[in-house]
């Protein structure tokens, strides 16, 4: 049975059909995305470098339909999941990283507008048949955030709690710091 992710079909089509889609993939199958995190993993050394990190899933699902009751506005809900492997930007470790992503897409033409759909967002689509593998790509890649870095302070090495670490670190304002509290 043929992947309905890599199916390409107008935006209309998929709509009309109400297509609902369930995605469990891994990330080996999502090729930009792939590659930004491959290239964030490249930074570290080998032996750092998690194994395996391409089977990575991205889990979800999409549901097609029209927004307006004249079916000419099609539409996509997207509710989308992934655990990605990234190094964290302040101590430079691995760790995963959870993206998340739910929105309601509205599927217009460049020069197409919907009055009256504020609450939607509008994706506007540059060719006429649309891939739902690049709809759930694309939110996943513009859900990274600029600096991957660990939520919590107890599991990132550089934000370590030990004061004997604190009062080593050197920092370019010590002088000053000195010169206000002696005043």
């Amino acid at each position: 049975m043929a992947n309905p992710l890599r199916d390409r079909r107008t935006a209309a089509d998929w709509a009309a059909a109400g297509q609902v889609i369930e995605i469990a993939e891994k990330i080996s199958g999502f090729e930009q995305l792939m590659s930004i995190v491959g290239a964030d993993l490249a930074a570290l050394d080998a032996a750092k470098a998690p194994d395996q990190w391409r089977d990575s899933l991205v889990t979800g699902s999409l549901e097609f339909g029209f927004a307006d009751a004249r079916g000419k506005l099609p539409r996509v809900r997207c509710s989308i999941a992934a655990t990605l492997h990234a190094v964290c930007q302040r101590c430079l470790e691995p760790f995963e990283l959870t993206v998340e992503c739910e929105t309601d897409l509205l599927l217009l033409g460049l020069e197409e507008v919907a009055e009256g759909y504020e609450d939607q967002e509008v994706w506007e689509l540059d060719e006429s048949m649309l891939r739902p593998l690049d709809i759930v790509e694309e939110l996943l890649i513009m859900a990274l955030p600029f600096s991957a870095m660990h939520v919590d302070l107890e599991s990132c090495t550089a934000l370590s709690s030990e004061p004997d670490n604190r009062e080593k670190m050197t920092t370019p304002f010590a002088a000053l710091r000195e010169q206000m509290t002696q005043d």
